[in-house]
């Protein structure tokens, strides 16, 4: 049996990790385009345990997985930020999949998607302007 990760242990540094959670409500599809430039559906659905909640980032297909009340297993998942919020995301290599095993109640006084998070990630560092200075210097990024 895998070791599951509760969802109020689940933080910016949580990858490879596998949840076992209770679907509480799957949102409706919207289309964005990725930073690449492909069209992509994304899904929001909240699931969660005895310890709190978290909003899953679903892509295309991933959303006709999860349907509400489904107690489902998220392997090799990993956390993401959108805006400084929390989202659970599936792995290239991970999967979803409906649980043997029944998620009781979940708790409400915790979500973890709710509050803004400080994030060293990306979307936070500034912007850098390599044009002044030392001309020989190249970046690699």
């Amino acid at each position: 049996m895998d070791e599951f990760t509760k969802v109020k242990d689940l933080n910016e540094g949580s990858k490879r990790v596998t949840v076992l959670a209770k679907v509480v409500t799957v949102g409706e599809a919207k289309q964005i385009q990725t930073r690449y430039g492909e069209q992509k559906s994304v899904t929001e659905a909240v699931l969660g345990d005895e310890t709190g909640k978290v909003t899953m980032s679903l892509w295309n297909e991933q959303a006709s997985q999860v349907s509400n009340g489904d107690s489902i297993v998220v392997e090799n998942a990993y956390v993401s930020f959108v805006r400084g919020h929390m989202r659970l995301n599936v792995g290239k290599y991970g999967a979803i999949k409906k649980s043997e095993t029944s998620v009781g109640d979940v708790s409400e006084s915790l979500d973890m998607s709710e509050k803004e998070h400080q994030t060293e990630g990306f979307e936070r560092r500034p912007s850098r302007n390599f044009s002044g200075g030392n001309r020989n210097y190249r970046s690699r990024f």
